[in-house]
């Protein structure tokens, strides 16, 4: 998977007829290990070949297989919970009145200039 994701990279990043050396470079940059057989073996595959329609061909042929998701949203609450939700909105009133600006006093200088702004713009 690796090589043709540094074959991909590289078609992508205008190389349109990338070589081993420079999938070797994408995938030591990556820091992975290259296994010289299966990319001799893909570089042979893609021998003359077009990867824009090697990609559009392949997702043609998967266009109707059924891929994750489709789950429906899971089932509304039940409802009669009044006395509840009136304890959760007064929980969140009292939140927000504990919440307030907490000073963290001197010392916090950001960029170094001491807060003048500095005059490097």
């Amino acid at each position: 998977m690796k090589h043709i994701a540094a074959y991909a990279l590289t078609v992508l990043g205008g190389n349109t007829s990338p070589t081993v050396d420079d999938l070797k470079k994408v995938i030591t940059a990556a820091e992975g290990e290259v296994d010289d057989e299966a990319l001799s073996k893909l570089m042979a595959d893609l021998e003359g070949k077009d990867f824009a329609e090697l990609v559009a061909s392949g997702l043609d042929k998967i266009k109707d297989i059924a891929i994750g998701g489709g789950g429906g949203g899971g089932g509304g609450g039940g409802g009669g919970g009044g006395a509840a939700a009136a304890a959760v909105e007064e929980e969140k009133k009292e939140e927000e009145e504990e919440e307030e600006e907490i000073d963290m006093g001197g010392g916090m200088d950001m960029f170094g200039d001491g807060g003048d702004g500095g005059d490097d713009y």
